[in-house]
């Protein structure tokens, strides 16, 4: 439905909706050659130094895409912006990577191998050279890609863990999200299949495997998003445990830590800058906790929300749906993707003093 069609209703004149469109339209923020023009009337969520302007549907696709559920999101060191979303049904062109500029233009579109499927996006610097890693839950694979498309290698169940029977059909693989460490290593959460984290190495080498399906310590359920979590002494893992409603800490090594429930709801990943992680919650809400985990503010709370499969004109103004993914752009601002079938990606721009 287009932003016309949106306000109209049958007693409106032309005139009076000409005029209506016009005072809407005045009141977004629309991209002029990289610069912002200011909204007439800011849409304003969180409180003090977390405060936000909101806009709904900032990044949007050329007419021949439209997205499906909108999962990953990553920014690569130019700012340019990558979104992974599993394509509607009714869009032309099946290409589920959509590439933006910071200011939210259309760069270019890639990755049809991936429709049905886009879920867990992140670039990693190796040496001088950007990469992708994806997640495709569609066709059970993590691949690694040039930031253009072209494939370096993709892994399917790791038969070495030998956790999956001897031929991966016995338990389900199904990745989620890749986490990166310090020394070159990567794991990656099986989080719809059998709850597995496998370790690899930089080359790609399979390492180990640890987790599985459990609330215990060390065990996990729906092991959604995983991150490194460098803000102390030591780095840890941080695995988004989501059906267990917690963060759950390891080891570089797959040891257990400790768990995190404060604030936690069905936290789907992560993503840190400076002291503070941001966590995409799928029950309705952004989470950022500080350097010791406590909850700092949430962000657009729909909670409960039963809007996933409605139109977007049903969607509250400033109320997130299902938060999916989200990252911390290099200025600051933070870019959500959300689990509806029709997409969503909300830009919060942070109010700067």
């Amino acid at each position: 439905m287009s932003t016309n069609d949106q306000y109209k209703d049958s007693t409106t004149t032309r005139r009076e909706f000409l005029g209506r469109s016009a005072a809407t339209m005045a009141g977004l923020m629309v991209l002029n050659q990289g610069v912002y023009a200011a909204p007439r009337t800011p849409l304003l969520i969180g409180s003090g130094e977390h405060t936000y302007e909101v806009f709904h549907d900032w990044l949007t696709p050329p007419s021949d895409i439209l997205f499906g559920d909108t999962q990953g999101v990553a920014q690569d060191s130019l700012g340019r912006i990558y979104i992974s979303h599993t394509v509607h049904p009714s869009s032309t062109k099946k290409d589920a990577i959509v590439v933006f500029d910071r200011y939210g233009k259309f760069l270019s579109s890639w990755g049809e191998r991936f429709a049905g499927g886009g879920h867990g996006l992140d670039i990693r610097r190796e040496g001088n050279e950007e990469f992708l890693y994806h997640c495709d839950t569609a066709h059970r694979q993590v691949v690694k890609t040039t930031l253009d498309g072209k494939v370096i290698w993709e892994k399917g169940v790791p038969l070495e863990a030998n956790v999956y029977g001897k031929e991966g059909k016995e338990q389900p693989f199904i990745p989620t999200n890749v986490a990166f460490s310090p020394n070159g290593d990567f794991y990656v959460t099986d989080g719809y299949g059998s709850d597995w984290i496998h370790q690899y190495d930089m080359r790609g080498n399979y390492i180990k495997t640890f987790g599985g399906k459990g609330k215990e310590p060390g065990k996990v359920l729906n092991a959604h998003g995983i991150w490194v979590d460098d803000r102390g002494q030591e780095p840890y893992l941080v695995v988004a445990d989501r059906a267990n409603s917690r963060m759950q800490y390891f080891t570089l090594d797959g040891a257990h830590v400790k768990f995190v429930s404060e604030g936690m709801r069905q936290p789907c990943h992560f993503h840190i800058r400076g002291e503070e992680m941001l966590i995409p919650d799928l029950k309705s809400v952004i989470t950022i906790v500080d350097k010791e985990n406590k909850v700092v503010t949430q962000l657009g709370d729909g909670d409960p929300s039963a809007l996933r499969n409605h139109p977007r004109e049903d969607f509250l103004p400033g109320k997130f749906v299902h938060p999916h993914g989200a990252k911390f752009l290099d200025n600051g601002d933070i870019l959500v993707a959300e689990w509806v079938p029709i997409g969503r990606v909300t830009l919060l721009k942070k109010r700067r003093a």
